[in-house]
């Protein structure tokens, strides 16, 4: 149990002390051409996964109740805080250490392979399923921090918390979850990670971590849907 957190968490260290280390010697002009890179790739992942799932309510409306919620802890202030926090203590010169943290952070715990991989290692011991989540999350983190810095190796943290967490209550999440919950969450994330990516393009600076009660409401919706018709 909590094998594959364990790789995913070393995955996402090295894949981000690699393309710090890398980063620094690309020139601005090619790191902000792969910024637009990854800014679309993360606008086409958000749109495959909201496409996955047929009714585009239930996201709609977990986006919104979701919104409502965070806006009102402030979710995004308490992350950018803690970020700048990091920032001032350990940078040198200019850097970016809360859009790193953030940024990646929601695009490691956002999707089924988080919840599937998670809830399998827990159970039966197999993390197969995150140890693939590991290759890709380490590739990500390489990329990512080429261009954005050290801060993607802070998400590391959120993998381990959310990740851990939830292979510990795997077994009460086995009774409770069913497939259509997941695709629910997964399309709702597709949302909060479209939002990342217009960020990253420099569209619309939009304050996603916000919508991440979000991810609660949409298997919600899903459980009392008989009641509600969606």
């Amino acid at each position: 149990m909590g094998v594959g957190t364990a790789i995913n968490v070393a995955t996402v260290l090295a894949g981000g002390g690699i393309g710090t280390l890398a980063g620094g010697r690309f020139p601005p002009k090619m790191r902000e051409t792969a910024m637009h890179a990854i800014g679309i790739v993360t606008l086409l992942v958000g749109v495959q996964d909201f496409l996955k799932y047929q009714n585009p309510l239930v996201p709609l409306i977990s986006v919104i109740v979701g919104l409502l919620v965070g806006e009102w802890v402030d979710i995004d202030s308490w992350l950018r805080r803690l970020g700048d926090g990091l920032e001032a203590r350990f940078s040198k010169g200019t850097s970016q250490v809360s859009r790193a943290f953030v940024t990646t952070s929601l695009l490691f715990c956002v999707g089924p392979m988080t919840i599937l991989g998670s809830i399998e290692d827990g159970l039966r011991g197999d993390y197969s399923l995150l140890a693939l989540k590991s290759v890709l999350d380490g590739i990500a983190a390489l990329s990512f921090s080429s261009v954005l810095g050290w801060g993607v190796m802070l998400s590391a943290g959120t993998v381990l918390v959310v990740q851990g967490s939830i292979t510990l209550g795997a077994g009460f999440l086995q009774e409770v979850v069913t497939k259509g919950m997941i695709s629910a969450t997964t399309a709702t994330g597709g949302i909060l990670i479209f939002g990342l990516g217009l960020g990253l393009l420099n569209l619309k600076e939009m304050r996603v971590a916000n919508m991440l009660p979000a991810l609660l409401v949409a298997p919600l919706l899903v459980a009392v849907s008989p009641v509600l018709h969606l």
